[in-house]
């Protein structure tokens, strides 16, 4: 059973740090493309970042840039996001999503996990 499981949310001052994991299971990462997407409380669900599952073609959402990092560890068939320098606009569900191929966009990603929730405040 294909399945993507986050972790690693929590709340978090401003100006801090977190990393968010997506682990896969019932499938390889080689040939897929893993998107992170967040969810705020009334706001549309945002790309943040995408990566290829051989950890080739990083690209980040320009609201993160310069802040996050998205890599991957083929050995644990993990995605990490590295966030720094968290603002409280940041705070949301963050899900990691797979698609098979080279494109990455929340529409037509074939597979999701439920989320980790991600709080910035004071």
């Amino acid at each position: 059973q294909l399945q993507l499981v986050e972790s690693g949310g929590g709340l978090v001052q401003p100006g801090g740090s977190l990393r968010l994991s997506c682990a896969a299971s019932g499938f390889t990462l080689d040939g897929y493309m893993i998107g992170w997407f967040r969810l705020a409380p009334g706001k549309e669900r945002e790309g943040v970042s995408c990566i290829g599952g051989s950890g080739n073609y990083p690209h980040y959402a320009d609201s993160v840039k310069g802040r996050f990092t998205v890599t991957v560890d083929n050995s644990e068939n993990t995605v990490y996001l590295q966030m720094n320098s968290l603002k409280p606009e940041d705070t949301a569900v963050y899900y990691c999503a797979a698609r098979r191929g080279y494109v990455c966009r929340d529409d037509i990603m074939e597979y999701w996990g439920k989320g980790t929730l991600v709080t910035v405040s004071s």
